[in-house]
């Protein structure tokens, strides 16, 4: 299925997220995005901030309506809109992985994450809006985020912001499809092949200390499966367990 989308694009805005949500009864869409030049509030995970130059990266919400996703297997579109990134990126970076949920890493930098918005009706998705940000062009980061990196900071060389959007819209559009066939195992076995540490033993802590494990596999309702050093099973979601990197 071909989508019908609009892009709307911002010099300034506090986040995308929050503007698609201000704006997205006005719009019949398949897929409505916003994309801006910089965030005064840009969200990451939690309570977390996005860093970002103006102009320099790329910010942006994609707000879909997905077909028949049952509020327990959600996190299919995580991986979805992850795998987007990913395959968006390769032609540009070469191999990267994706860190649980859904960060992309090049080695062990993270270039890339996404804030997912559902909104359940009758116990299944009835919109999902991913608020994605992609270091691509700046090179130097202040924050006191551990292990950021960009597209330049790896090609030496600036890339083309707008040729990337197209690519991980298009990327959108092919995994949106394959969760509106019901394909959700394709999507999970792609998934896995990218997983960051899978079936690697690592050191993890969670709220009872540090640990070691290998990462088995993420579950269908999205929480991360390891198996520790002791032989036995651990899942979590998201939050309750940190890399040690």
């Amino acid at each position: 299925m071909m989508f019908k989308k609009e892009i709307i694009r911002l010099d300034e805005v506090d986040s995308t997220n929050a503007y698609i949500g201000r704006i997205e009864t006005k719009h019949d869409l398949d897929m409505l995005v916003v994309v801006a030049r910089h965030q005064t509030a840009g969200k990451g995970q939690g309570a977390n901030t996005w860093e970002s130059e103006t102009g320099k990266n790329l910010l942006m919400s994609i707000l879909v309506h997905p077909k028949h996703v049952a509020a327990n297997r959600q996190f299919v579109l995580s991986m979805a809109g992850a795998l987007a990134i990913a395959e968006s990126l390769i032609p540009l970076i070469g191999e990267v992985k994706l860190k649980w949920p859904n960060d992309v890493y090049w080695h062990d930098g993270k270039i890339s994450g996404t804030l997912i918005e559902n909104r359940l009706s009758g116990g299944m998705v009835k919109d999902c809006i991913f608020g994605i940000g992609i270091n691509v062009n700046q090179t130097n980061f202040r924050s006191n985020a551990p292990n950021p990196i960009s597209v330049a900071n790896i090609t030496s060389h600036e890339t083309d912001i707008d040729e990337l959007l197209s690519d991980i819209l298009k990327n959108m559009e092919v995994y949106l499809n394959m969760i509106d066939r019901g394909e959700y195992e394709i999507v999970s076995q792609i998934y896995h092949n990218r997983l960051y540490r899978l079936n690697e033993l690592h050191r993890f802590s969670d709220a009872s200390g540090v640990f070691d494990a290998v990462i088995s596999g993420v579950g269908d309702d999205g929480r991360l499966i390891m198996i520790d050093i002791e032989g036995k099973e651990r899942r979590y979601a998201f939050k309750e367990v940190n890399y040690i990197i």
